[in-house]
């Protein structure tokens, strides 16, 4: 069973909110695809190891496999081609929270194209065709997917510093909740 890039999409928007239960109906509303899609590619992620299901109808990610993926295969299995200049969402070191981080002369930084979206800049393929959509409705999701976009398209020292910053995000929200349940 081949993995999706939806399917990475769908890992990172749970992982961005780890205490909520996801119906697959749920999910798919929140991430523009379908609740059957949402099923296949629960399943794709735990034949992969980059989720588990404890218990039937429950699933969770695996955060150390998901960054391991994120930092170290995401750019060769699922890379980003670039575009022309549009307006659009921003995203890779154009975002939060890599923007902030770097100190680099000012270039256009990277989008990807939507017409809502609140920059100009060259255009990169997102990871899957709804990812705009569903990083405008949920800025957790979006910071993730900005880090995943710098690891799949940047320079060596933004990929060092988005992998550093993709591992503190999901650490970061796995002890918010692991500190709230106690």
């Amino acid at each position: 069973m081949d993995l999706k890039p939806q399917d990475l999409m769908v890992l990172l928007k749970v992982s961005a909110h780890p205490p909520q239960r996801w119906t697959y109906a749920a999910l798919g509303e929140a991430l523009a695809m379908s609740a059957s899609e949402m099923h296949a590619s629960v399943k794709r992620a735990v034949a992969s190891g980059l989720a588990v299901a404890p218990a039937r109808g429950e699933w969770s990610p695996v955060r150390p496999n998901l960054l391991e993926f994120a930092v170290h295969g995401v750019r060769y299995v699922w890379p980003a081609t670039a575009g022309p200049v549009k307006r659009g969402v921003p995203t890779a070191f154009g975002a939060e929270p890599l923007a902030s981080q770097l100190n680099a002369a000012p270039v256009e930084a990277p989008v990807w194209a939507h017409p809502d979206g609140s920059a100009k800049g060259p255009t990169i393929s997102p990871l899957y065709r709804t990812a705009p959509q569903a990083a405008l409705a949920d800025p957790a999701l979006h910071r993730l997917l900005a880090l995943l976009d710098a690891l799949r398209t940047g320079r060596a020292r933004e990929r060092n510093l988005a992998a550093k910053l993709m591992e503190a995000e999901l650490m970061r929200i796995h002890t918010e909740v692991t500190d709230a349940s106690r």
